[in-house]
């Protein structure tokens, strides 16, 4: 948001499924594309960010677990204000850019520092590391002009959540608390600060296994049936939802639900999109990692 809505009337143009395993503390990361087509709360097909423009973070919250199965219950909603203000706090975050990266993530730049209120410094416009401030790493983070446009923008974003954490490691207590604090008015969230301050104190434990985007095999089209505009179509809803379940919980025994089924239906009469598409295609090449 550009100003500061946390409840809604704004695209989540970022979703993010995030997974802790309390036994292993690996955490995996699945951006789920704001373009995909997926079942509303009235039963309508719409891009997956409609959700939280409609009805704020419960709604998108529903939007998930009704689509994939899941039984999602904490969310946190942050907007260009917090992960500014995280990433200053931490110092920075040292990042490889390309030549393109760099001259966008200025131009990005521009805004976004309005946005937060802060003076922008350009970086240089070239390719190697640079070390991002927090208006120019949430800018990097806003890129899809270059190739592989927003399922490359995705993996930008798990990649700066990434290098944060990376980051807070090196932190010192009294520094990280100090962040939840500032940071903690500024979102929206189902957890308690006390959640908060007990993750931070375990930041030391979690290490990200694995980073990816869903659907997993898809393609785009601007042909569904009554609706404009270009959106990502799951091939196969219900392997692609399948292969969720198996990379989040390693369930092999899953069985999609009636539900998922008449999704995986539906999206097939609006688009006419198979698996025999010959249109099919996986993921943005380097989208998991």
């Amino acid at each position: 948001s550009r100003n500061g809505e946390l409840e809604g009337g704004v695209q989540s143009d970022c979703i993010m499924i995030a997974s802790i395993n309390n036994e292993t503390s690996d955490v995996k990361l699945i951006s789920v594309y704001r373009d995909t087509l997926l079942m509303q709360a009235d039963g309508s097909y719409e891009k997956a960010n409609a959700a939280y423009n409609r009805g704020g973070p419960e709604a998108a919250i529903s939007l998930l677990n009704r689509n994939f199965d899941l039984d999602i219950r904490n969310y946190v909603s942050v907007n260009f204000n917090a992960l500014v203000d995280v990433i200053d706090a931490l110092g920075g975050l040292e990042i490889e850019l390309t030549q393109e990266e760099a001259y966008y993530s200025n131009g990005y730049a521009a805004e976004t520092s309005r946005v937060v209120g802060q003076e922008m410094v350009k970086i240089d416009e070239v390719a190697g590391t640079q070390l991002l401030d927090g208006v120019h790493a949430v800018s990097y983070a806003r890129i899809r002009y270059t190739t592989g446009n927003d399922f490359k923008r995705t993996e930008r974003q798990r990649e700066v959540l990434e290098k944060t954490m990376e980051k807070a490691k090196k932190a010192d207590i009294f520094t990280l608390n100090k962040i939840v604090d500032k940071v903690f008015p500024q979102i929206s969230t189902s957890l308690s600060i006390t959640d908060m301050l007990g993750f931070v104190s375990n930041i030391m434990e979690y290490n990200v296994v694995e980073t990816t985007g869903f659907p997993y095999a898809l393609t785009t089209s601007e042909e569904v049936r009554e609706h404009k505009g270009s959106y990502v179509v799951p091939i196969d809803f219900v392997g692609n939802v399948t292969k969720l379940h198996q990379n989040i919980f390693a369930e092999d025994w899953y069985e999609p639900s009636n539900k998922v089924q008449q999704i995986h239906d539906d999206i097939i009469y609006l688009t006419g999109i198979t698996e025999d598409t010959t249109a099919m295609k996986t993921n943005f090449e380097g989208d998991s990692q």
